[in-house]
């Protein structure tokens, strides 16, 4: 029987952060075996490959019925994200509700004036699988979205339904570009959000150059990614969106930190925060650990022995017409700006990242590239594979039935 150390792969890694391990270019790509630096680089061409796919997929045929009565996004993990990208970037001023639904099958009230969109980069997971069939046998519209020639695509096809093959990249939350962009172009042929051609091309821009900014060689001093991730080390991240669709950027974050770089993390929304959550600035973390804070002790020691908050706030930038938010820009920037004072007096560190760009999908773009880099940084950082996590795999072990020869 395996020891209790004994993952699939190893646990392997250090507890404090190394920096000079993020100054060597050469190192880093060999703690990278599975290159997921690679693989997150790619998000602009994954833009523009699933929009080409998306296109050959005939998705005007889900206009020919007509709106639907709700939309339903099914699936788990980066693919049950998508359902929060297509929900945000419609708005509140989307005609139809946007469900995202992470658990097998599909709610009870789903019937055949909804449409049912279900994703899975692998094509077989079993959320998206009981999905299609609960959406097929109740007579829903259904759009599938994942892995060709998977179990999935096949389970459409005999729905005769529309189905975009997605390349699989290992594991599926490096392939959250691929899954999004189909899922709003559906959205788009049911005429329930508006993402034109130019969105994409300038999205799939921001993303590549974002990888450029945060590539390996460049230095911590120039890479925002290296710079975001040395910041967390060693601390009990929270990350804060200042609007609905920062807080899908914030949730993204949060997944990623957990992931690859094994961190605890809590993320939400800054206005729900406001009303409770905002008190752990207050607590053993933050600023009570300032207030005990010894002046003449040596600062590396406490920075070995205490675990600190680091604060990460991503701001929208209060673009979108005040009319089109969920409340106005100017409550937004307000509340950000009082977080950040209320960190400052209370000693704990804050990092904020910016949204830039014309459209909901850039700025979304503009709040995930960085610290998606940063996750991954800050996994490498601590010599930890940011690609091969041995509890995942255990986990599945572990809650697969065993086969009835070996009980």
């Amino acid at each position: 029987m395996a020891g209790p150390f004994e993952g699939a792969a190893g646990l392997t890694g250090r507890r404090v952060a190394d920096e000079a391990l993020l100054s060597d270019e050469k190192a880093m790509l060999e703690n990278d075996p599975g290159g997921m630096l690679r693989a997150t680089a790619s998000a602009g061409a994954q833009v523009r490959e699933s929009a080409a796919l998306a296109a050959e997929a005939n998705l005007s045929v889900l206009a020919d019925e007509g709106r639907p009565r709700a939309v339903v996004v099914a699936g788990i993990g980066t693919a049950g994200l998508t359902g929060d990208i297509l929900a945000t970037v419609a708005g509140p001023r989307c005609p139809v509700p946007v469900i995202g639904h992470r658990s097998a099958g599909v709610p009870g009230w789903v019937g055949a004036a909804d449409v049912v969109i279900a994703v899975s980069a692998s094509g077989r997971s079993p959320e998206a699988l009981a999905a299609a069939d609960a959406a097929a046998r109740r007579g829903a519209r259904l759009v599938a979205i994942g892995n060709p020639d998977s179990e999935l695509q096949a389970m459409a096809e005999r729905a005769r339904a529309p189905f975009i093959p997605v390349p699989r990249r290992a594991p599926a939350r490096a392939s959250l570009w691929g899954l999004a962009v189909p899922v709003l172009l559906a959205a788009r042929s049911l005429g329930l959000v508006k993402v034109n051609e130019a969105d994409l091309a300038e999205t799939a821009a921001r993303l590549d150059a974002d990888a450029e900014r945060c590539r390996a060689g460049a230095e911590s001093f120039v890479n925002p990614a290296k710079s975001l991730a040395l910041g967390l080390a060693g601390s009990i991240p929270i990350v804060w969106g200042s609007s609905p669709l920062a807080t899908v950027a914030a949730r993204r974050f949060a997944d990623t930190l957990a992931a690859n770089a094994r961190y605890p993390v809590m993320a939400g929304a800054l206005g729900e925060a406001g009303r409770g959550r905002v008190g752990l600035l207050d607590g053993p973390f933050g600023g009570l650990a300032e207030s005990s804070r010894d002046i003449f002790a040596d600062p590396d020691e406490l920075e070995e022995l205490s675990t600190r908050l680091r604060l990460v706030v991503l701001r929208d930038g209060g673009l979108n017409p005040e009319e089109e938010a969920d409340e106005p820009v100017a409550v937004e920037e307000r509340r950000a700006d009082a977080v950040q004072t209320l960190a400052e007096r209370r000693g704990v560190r804050c990092d904020v990242v910016t949204a830039e760009g014309g459209s909901a999908l850039e700025r979304l773009a503009s709040l995930v590239a960085v610290p998606d880099f940063a996750s991954i940084y800050l996994a490498l950082a601590h010599g930890l594979d940011p690609m091969a996590v041995p509890a995942i795999n255990e986990m599945k072990e572990l809650s697969n039935p065993m086969p009835e020869g070996l009980q």
